[in-house]
């Protein structure tokens, strides 16, 4: 039940970025669903790839090259995904950074729900 709450809360997380960040248009809630899940999937196997060859780019940056490979999964996941376009890289990296930020209060709700 709480991880088909978090799921929600991320969609509707994309829908308010493709809402208010120009250059990211998210078609619908049907659409941010399914992403959310493509999203999640691409991270968990393409971005733990990425992260683990460039580990030692991550610890010179100190972390800032997460930025610029979520942006690049953010990306990807745009260009096959019907429903979901980025314009531009900029808008990838503010909408990968925001979509971080809804993500990790998500699994905190998630942690503290399950908590208790």
């Amino acid at each position: 039940m709480y991880m088909i709450l978090r799921w929600l809360i991320n969609a509707i997380g994309l829908l308010a970025i493709g809402y208010f960040i120009p250059g990211i248009v998210v078609e619908s809630l049907y659409y941010a669903v399914i992403l959310v899940v493509v999203i999640g999937l691409v991270n968990a196997v393409i971005g733990m790839i990425l992260k683990i060859i460039t580990w030692p780019i991550n610890i010179i940056t100190l972390g800032l090259s997460n930025l610029v490979i979520n942006a690049v999964l953010f990306g990807l996941v745009a260009k096959y995904i019907q429903g979901f376009n980025i314009e531009t890289w900029w808008a990838a990296i503010l909408g990968a950074v925001i979509y971080t930020i809804i993500t990790t209060f998500s699994a905190w709700l998630y942690k503290e729900s399950y908590m208790h």
